[in-house]
C-alpha cells in the first residue's frame, strides 16, 4: 500500500489518548513524521508506539493554552524535521452541565482550550507554512457546536467557533497552498465514557474517525470542508443561506417580516455562500442595487 504522507511532518495536538492518539498512529502509518503534544508524559508513550511500529516521532508536553508551548512544539517539529505540513487541532476537554449550573469559570475554560489552544497552535505553524506555500491544518468540531446539544452549551460554543475559523483561515491561506478544514467525529473515548451503550462504543471507535482526518491532509485534501466521521461513515455539514424574502418597501417591516418568517426559513434553493460578502450581495441584489458593500 502507497504511504500517503511520505515525506510530511505533523504535528498533532492532545495526542497522548484518544483520538489524538489515533490519529497520530495512522498519520505515522501513512508515512508521515509526527510530533506529539499533550500534557503530562502521555505524548511520550504514543511517540514510543510509533518509532516501536517503525515509525518516526518526536514528543513534546505542553499546554495549548500558553502560546510558548505551542511555539516550542512547532520549533520542535522544524529542528528535528525540517519542516511543518500538518497540524491537527485536537486538544479539548468537556465540562458539561446546563447553562443555569454552568460556572463562568468552566465556560471560559473551555474557550481557552478548545478556541485560544487552536489558535495558539495555528499561530505558530501559520508563518512557517506561508513560507514553504504549503500546509494543511485540522480543526476538531463537533456535531454538538453544528447542531447543539443539551448540557453543552460552553462545548457547543467552542467548537462553533472553529468552524467560523476555519472559515476565514481557508480563505486567507488559499494563496500560500494552506487548507484548512473541519473535522466533527463521533467517537468513544474517555472524554466521552458513559454518554452511550456498549453496542455504540464497539462501532464508534476512534480508528474509524482518522481515516477521515487523513483525507483532510494530503496533498489533494480539499480546503473549506466540515467532515463528519463516525463508524466508518461519513458526510459534510454546510452553512447555508435561504433565499428569503425582500420587505425592504413595506410599510410596516417587522409585521411584513414576521408573517413571512416561514418563507424566510424555507430550504429551497438554498445556497453554500461563498464568503461573508454573499449576505449583503444577496441582499443588494434583491433590492435591485448594484453598488459593492464596503464595510459589513
Amino acid at each position: 500500500m502507497s504511504k500517503r504522507l511520505e515525506h510530511r511532518v505533523a504535528i498533532v495536538t492532545g495526542a497522548g489518548g484518544g483520538l489524538g492518539r489515533t490519529h497520530a498512529l495512522e498519520l505515522a502509518r501513512q508515512g508521515a513524521r509526527v510530533v506529539i503534544n499533550d500534557l503530562g508524559d502521555a505524548a511520550q508513550a504514543v511517540a514510543g508506539e510509533i518509532r516501536a511500529a517503525g515509525g518516526q516521532a518526536m514528543a513534546l508536553a505542553g499546554d495549548v493554552t500558553r502560546y510558548a508551548d505551542m511555539e516550542s512544539l512547532a520549533a520542535l517539529a522544524v529542528s528535528t524535521f525540517g519542516r511543518i505540513d500538518i497540524l491537527v487541532n485536537n486538544a479539548g476537554i468537556l465540562r458539561d452541565r446546563t447553562f443555569a449550573k454552568m460556572s463562568l469559570e468552566d465556560f471560559r475554560l473551555m474557550l481557552d482550550v478548545h478556541v485560544m489552544g487552536a489558535v495558539n497552535a495555528t499561530r505558530a505553524v501559520w508563518p512557517r507554512m506561508q513560507a514553504q506555500a504549503y500546509g494543511r491544518i485540522v480543526m476538531t468540531t463537533s456535531s454538538s457546536g453544528l447542531y447543539g446539544n443539551f448540557g453543552q452549551s460552553n462545548y457547543g460554543a467552542a467548537k462553533m467557533a472553529l468552524v467560523g475559523l476555519m472559515q476565514t483561515l481557508s480563505l486567507e491561506g488559499a494563496k500560500y497552498n494552506v487548507r484548512v478544514n473541519c473535522l466533527a467525529p463521533s467517537a468513544m473515548t474517555a472524554m466521552t465514557e458513559g454518554l452511550m451503550d456498549e453496542a455504540a462504543t464497539a462501532v464508534l471507535t476512534p480508528e474509524r474517525v482518522s481515516p477521515g482526518l487523513v483525507a483532510l491532509v494530503g496533498d489533494d485534501a480539499p480546503t473549506r470542508m466540515i467532515l463528519l466521521a463516525g463508524g466508518g461513515s461519513y458526510e459534510c455539514a454546510h452553512i447555508t443561506m435561504t433565499q428569503g424574502i425582500y420587505v425592504g418597501d413595506a410599510d410596516d417591516q417587522v409585521e411584513a417580516l414576521c408573517g413571512q418568517m416561514a418563507q424566510v426559513q424555507a430550504q429551497a434553493g438554498q445556497c453554500v455562500p461563498a464568503s461573508g460578502w454573499e449576505q449583503p450581495r444577496h441582499e443588494l441584489a434583491k433590492a435591485g442595487a448594484n453598488a459593492r458593500p464596503t464595510g459589513s
